[in-house]
């Protein structure tokens, strides 16, 4: 499965015209120029479903991973995609079970993740997210995916969250605590991770990307650092048996985790001596500090971006 910022760079490098004028606010994107730039057909998605747990599934389809409790109290997902493919996502649920989605949790506020709220809200239901989350999805705003931006609209009030949080809140549902964390910015400044402690699962939202290089919304306040401490965090909290289930790519574990961990770290301290030497955005690149990684979280192109948004975090974290 490739990533939305992976699939960006692709279309670039084949010489997409529309992406290449998306270097300016007024020429951002909307969903149905990005739907054309990566592919996406959205009337004809295919939504995948895995079991990880009796009663939790996760969806894969067209944006983020949708993980599904399904169980006595009804249906709760993290994450809603898409709305264009929400009847997708219904059937989905519904093939394994589930019926109407009762509450929805974005782990933050992107449009792949969250703008299915559009669809869910006015049917009633209950949308939770970190309070930074909702105040963006509010005001709505550039996603600036570095070759290319994404003009998210403000959500209407019926798409927003009802329920949000700072530090921390549970949900009590389907006889299992769900316990929602912020441990600090990160993939953006309003990151949450999902921990279903009945089944010892985590989702991570796009603070963990399992199919290539992440994105950090440093417009959103996502910092390198915020990145490996948020991980870190989860890691301290879950164990060798943790069911991780990622943004993107598919569902993992703890180890794998950690070695995307040290690649944060590593990339983050070659790119942080390099500052120090007073070296350029251009020159720090043209240095491929991922190099050595890039077989697994490749291609080469993708990491241009990854790069790009690492120093410019870092520099701004010492200004």
């Amino acid at each position: 499965m490739r990533t939305i910022l992976q699939a960006v760079f692709a279309v670039l490098l084949l010489g997409s015209a529309e992406l290449a004028k998306a270097g300016h606010h007024e020429d951002a994107l909307n969903i149905e120029q990005l739907a054309q730039a990566f592919g996406w057909d959205l009337e004809s998605a295919d939504i995948q479903s895995q079991k990880v747990a009796d009663g939790l599934y996760v969806l894969f389809g067209i944006g983020g991973n949708i993980a599904v409790s399904i169980g006595e109290d009804g249906v709760l997902i993290v994450d809603d995609q898409l709305p264009q493919v929400m009847d997708k996502i219904e059937a989905a649920i519904s093939k394994i079970g589930g019926g109407k989605i009762d509450y929805a949790i974005n782990t933050h506020w992107h449009f792949d993740h969250a703008e299915g709220n559009n669809a869910l809200g006015p049917k009633g239901t209950t949308i939770v997210a970190h309070s930074n989350a909702r105040a963006d999805m509010q005001q709505g705003g550039i996603v600036n995916m570095v070759v290319a931006k994404y003009n998210q609209q403000p959500y209407p009030k019926e798409a927003l969250p009802v329920f949000t949080y700072d530090k921390g809140m549970q949900i009590h549902f389907n006889q299992g605590e769900i316990d929602l964390r912020n441990f600090s910015s990160a993939h953006t400044n309003g990151d949450t991770v999902v921990i279903f402690k009945a089944h010892n699962a985590v989702h991570m939202g796009d603070v963990f990307n399992n199919a290539g290089y992440p994105f950090i919304d440093v417009d959103s306040g996502g910092s390198i650092d915020g990145m490996i401490n948020f991980c870190e965090q989860t890691l301290n909290i879950s164990t060798e048996d943790t069911i991780v289930i990622p943004g993107h790519g598919p569902v993992t574990n703890t180890a794998t985790l950690g070695r995307y961990v040290t690649m944060l770290k590593t990339v983050r301290d070659r790119v942080a001596l390099m500052i120090a030497e007073d070296k350029s955005m251009e020159e720090v690149v043209s240095a491929k500090p991922t190099a050595d990684f890039d077989k697994d979280f490749g291609p080469e192109s993708a990491s241009l971006g990854f790069v790009n948004r690492v120093y410019t975090s870092l520099i701004l974290e010492s200004s």
